[in-house]
């Protein structure tokens, strides 16, 4: 393992706090802050997301490959097409999609490391992608889904109800 040596600067109150808590664990005072520092860092990455981001020396070829696909489709099934025809597939990847090698499943990059991101892509297509779990990303961009039936005068309505407060008169 390499290590190298460092200086550090300490208040002469907290380098006398260290030293006693050194001398009550009976160890050095390098190994105390060598190990108040791997605690330290063990905390800080075990709580960070790793990041999840595509080579760029990919992103470039791919963008090149499927900027006439992404461009051209009208809708999520052609461009799902255009995709298996290059190899490739979208696939939800928890808020947005990613995109991947259709042949074995790897996960290749975002869809927005491409250039398109989700929401710019729904817009579009005027729809969520298909089964996308995440539904408050399109219920936020369309509103949320109307469950209440043909709005009226829909050609698709089968009939009409008319409440009258009152009985029917005939005025003849």
């Amino acid at each position: 393992m390499d290590s190298c040596e460092i200086s550090l600067i300490l208040p002469k109150p907290m380098l006398d706090a260290a030293r006693q808590i050194a001398r009550e664990r009976d160890v050095s005072l390098g190994s105390l802050l060598r190990h108040a520092l791997a605690e330290e860092i063990r905390r800080a990455t075990r709580n960070a997301k790793t990041p999840n981001r595509a080579d760029e020396q990919l992103l470039g070829p791919l963008r090149a490959l499927l900027a006439v696909d992404f461009g051209a489709a009208q809708g999520w099934a052609e461009l799902q097409a255009r995709l298996r025809a290059k190899g490739f597939a979208l696939r939800e990847a928890g808020g947005g999609l990613a995109l991947h090698a259709h042949s074995d499943g790897t996960r290749l990059c975002k869809a927005s490391e491409l250039g398109h991101a989700y929401g710019s892509l729904m817009r579009r297509f005027g729809a969520p992608f298909p089964g996308h779990a995440h539904r408050h990303l399109a219920d936020r961009l369309f509103g949320p889904p109307n469950d209440t039936g043909p709005p009226a005068g829909d050609p698709d309505e089968d009939f009409d109800v008319i409440e009258r407060d009152q009985p029917f008169l005939s005025t003849r």
